[in-house]
């Protein structure tokens, strides 16, 4: 099981270090496998910085290159060698200097070296979406807002957070603590600290479908509940429920579908959404599997 240092804070204020936390929760019977730092885009985009195309013109030795001009605010413009088609001189773009770390969607990272191609010297890179992790576009170079200031770090401009997660090893006595608030809970009482409240409201109005729920037997399962929401608009969630899913390793996929995870690793109730319109003779039936039975899995 993997737990989020930042999303433990959610619920409880924690200022000891990752190595005490690590201690803690093993000696709670909570044995921490290892724990990393990890960043909500890889690499932390650390080493990249906005810039400014002040200069922009062909290659002499080569037609699908230009030579720039790069201002990324220090004393001294950097020379570099760029292939993109839709680079021009006015884009305010990210810049990759030497000695950054690229860690691109497809292919092994790479650190920039001061180099020369075809005659030319280059200082760094200007950098694409695919290049940097953000995105999947190789069509060219990012071109950012023309509002946006010269030498703005990249881990500032995309937001990124960074984050200690820790890998528990969870066994099956110890479900109380199977989500960030059961940790949490646990780490409040050791440390004897005030474990933060989860804050719910009453829903503005209950919608009355045609929906039925069965339960087949309730000795397999005590209580199995549902509402149904309409006007839903399926989205990109935002960039805070996509940074707590992919800490621990799960992929965003929409708004729908990311807080039934969200909410499953917050406070350990599993919840899953379905489109009404699908489920025939509008009836959730909880039974268990008839031998030789086969079923169309989600995937």
């Amino acid at each position: 099981m993997k737990i989020s240092l930042n999303w433990l804070n959610e619920y409880v204020d924690i200022t000891q270090s990752a190595e005490a936390i690590e201690k803690i929760l093993t000696a709670t019977g909570l044995e921490v496998e290892h724990y990393e730092a990890v960043d909500s885009i890889k690499g932390g985009l650390r080493g990249f910085v906005v810039g400014l195309v002040t200069e922009c013109q062909k290659h002499p030795n080569a037609d699908k290159l230009s030579l720039t001009k790069v201002d990324i605010g220090t004393a001294e413009l950097l020379s570099i060698v760029c292939g993109a088609p839709n680079v021009a001189a006015g884009q305010k773009v990210i810049v990759a200097a030497v000695g950054t770390s690229i860690f691109p969607l497809v292919g092994e990272s790479f650190v920039i070296q001061k180099a020369k191609i075809r005659g030319e010297a280059s200082e760094g890179m200007i950098c694409a979406e695919d290049e940097i992790g953000i995105g999947t576009s190789h069509d060219g170079i990012m071109v950012l807002p023309e509002n946006t200031k010269i030498g703005t770090l990249g881990k500032d401009f995309f937001n990124v957070t960074s984050d200690i997660v820790f890998e528990i090893g969870l066994t099956a006595n110890r479900g109380d603590a199977a989500s960030h608030y059961g940790v949490a809970r646990e780490l409040a009482t050791v440390l004897n600290l005030p474990l933060k409240k989860i804050e719910t409201r009453e829903l503005e109005k209950i919608s009355i479908n045609n929906l039925k729920i069965s339960v087949e037997n309730s000795s397999d399962c005590l209580r199995y509940s549902g509402i149904v929401l309409n006007s839903i608009n399926v989205k990109p969630s935002p960039d805070w429920i996509q940074n707590r899913l992919k800490s621990i390793g799960l992929n965003p996929i929409n708004n729908v579908v990311d807080i039934t995870n969200y909410v499953l690793h917050s406070i350990g109730q599993p919840l899953h959404a379905f489109d009404l319109n699908t489920i025939a003779n509008s009836e959730i039936f909880i039974r268990k599997a008839k031998a030789g039975e086969v079923f169309k899995a989600l995937d």
